[in-house]
C-alpha cells in the first residue's frame, strides 16, 4: 500500500489556496538517524561472555578481524534459520553462542572428544 501524498493545492470555497511546503530538517551528525544506525551497527557485533574471554585467554586464542567476521556472519545465518543457541565451528575453534543476543557463551580449542548439550544448530562457519 503506497502512503498518501496531500497535493500542494487545497480547495477552498470556490478558489484555489497553494499550501505551504513542509519544513525539512537536515540530517546533522546528532540525528535521530545517526544514533539509530550506530546502535544497530553496535548491536550487530559479536559480544563474548566473561566466561569465553576466560577461555580464550586460557587457550591464548585471539580472533582476527577475519574470524570475527565469520563468527558473525555464522550468528546471521544461525538467527535466519530460527535457532538461537548453536555450535559454530571456526577451523579448530569451537564456540557456543546465543545468536539472538549475539554473545559467544564458551569456547573450546578443540572440538573433539566433547559433549555439547543444549544446543538447537550447528554451523561451520
Amino acid at each position: 500500500m503506497s502512503p498518501v501524498r496531500p497535493t500542494t493545492d487545497l480547495i477552498g470555497i470556490g478558489k484555489v489556496v497553494n499550501a505551504p511546503e513542509p519544513r525539512r530538517r537536515s540530517v546533522g551528525a546528532g540525528s535521530f538517524g545517526n544514533r539509530l544506525q550506530a546502535e544497530i551497527t553496535k548491536q550487530g557485533d559479536v559480544k563474548f561472555s566473561s566466561h569465553a574471554q576466560k577461555r580464550l585467554a586460557e587457550r591464548n586464542v585471539h580472533l582476527n578481524e577475519s574470524e570475527q567476521a565469520r563468527l558473525g556472519a555464522a550468528m546471521d545465518r544461525v538467527q535466519q534459520k530460527g535457532a538461537d543457541k548453536s555450535l559454530v565451528l571456526l577451523d579448530d575453534l569451537a564456540l557456543v553462542v546465543s545468536a539472538r543476543n549475539r554473545v559467544v557463551i564458551t569456547a573450546l580449542d578443540s572440538a573433539r572428544n566433547a559433549v555439547f548439550t543444549n544446543i538447537d544448530s550447528a554451523v561451520i562457519g
